[in-house]
């Protein structure tokens, strides 16, 4: 059995919203002239495929658009903001103490060829200690290390060697 969709049109505009739109016309922005370019063509009754096709966007746009002044009126035209009100860190408090333990120790006591910790390092450790269930970003894991009030610096690269006499073989070479 076929189920055809029925188009979305925006509900019937009062005499405000109408002149609203109709200003927006001449916004010199052009997030604002879209919006109200969709909005008065879906008030004119067409589907939101011929509108996406006339003004050249995608159809899920003009059913975004659609939407979102059913939800906030004439508020939708102006553009919110991407950053989200609130954000929670993805490693508690308590999970940050234990990136702050492994940062404490050599990258080589997890098996790891490298003395120096990185952030790419840092999340697989965390990874198989267990601290995230995905390995997690290298921005996630500086936000943690922020959050700690640790201050991370990039790494530099020194000649070191795991050799225990390493130190001695150094300091002799140089007398």
């Amino acid at each position: 059995m076929l189920c055809h969709m029925q188009p979305i049109f925006v509900r019937p505009l009062n005499l405000e919203e109408q002149a609203a739109l109709e200003a927006g016309l001449r916004a010199p922005d052009a997030f604002t002239l879209r919006r109200c370019q969709i909005l008065l063509a879906s008030a004119d009754r067409q589907k939101p495929s011929r509108i996406a096709k006339s003004l050249r966007c995608a159809t899920q746009t003009v059913r975004n658009t659609l939407r979102d002044f059913e939800e906030r009126g004439l508020e939708c035209l102006h553009k919110g903001s991407h950053i989200p009100l609130t954000v929670q860190p993805v490693l508690t408090a308590e999970k940050r103490e234990q990136v702050r333990a492994i940062l404490h120790q050599s990258p080589r006591n997890f098996g790891k060829p490298s003395s120096v910790w990185t952030l790419k390092l840092l999340a697989e450790v965390c990874h198989e200690q267990g601290l995230s269930d995905t390995r997690l970003s290298p921005p996630t894991i500086l936000d943690a290390i922020v959050r700690l009030d640790v201050n991370w610096q990039r790494a530099k690269h020194w000649i070191v060697s795991p050799d225990p006499q390493y130190a001695l073989k150094k300091n002799s070479a140089r007398g």
